[in-house]
């Protein structure tokens, strides 16, 4: 089995919900505080109305929050 270091980070965008993001990766503040992610795979908020940001809590669901699980481009 490959040690953690070895998985390459991979970031899933999920339609209308978070981020998951699954390998070697760091969370750090914008001033490089290291944020324990608790887990080798974890769900970043991405509506902005989660009472855990920067994780996911699930609350999109209830706002209503809308967002493609692929690339969105403007017109």
């Amino acid at each position: 089995m490959a040690d953690k270091e070895d998985i390459p980070v991979t970031v899933t965008t999920c339609e209308d919900g978070p981020l998951l993001l699954r390998g070697s990766f760091a969370l750090l503040t914008q001033d490089g505080q290291a944020i324990d992610p608790g887990r080798a795979t974890v769900a970043l908020c991405r509506c902005g109305r989660s009472a855990t940001r920067p994780f996911c809590d699930g609350s999109h669901k209830v706002t209503g929050f809308r967002a493609p699980g692929g690339l969105e481009r403007s017109a």
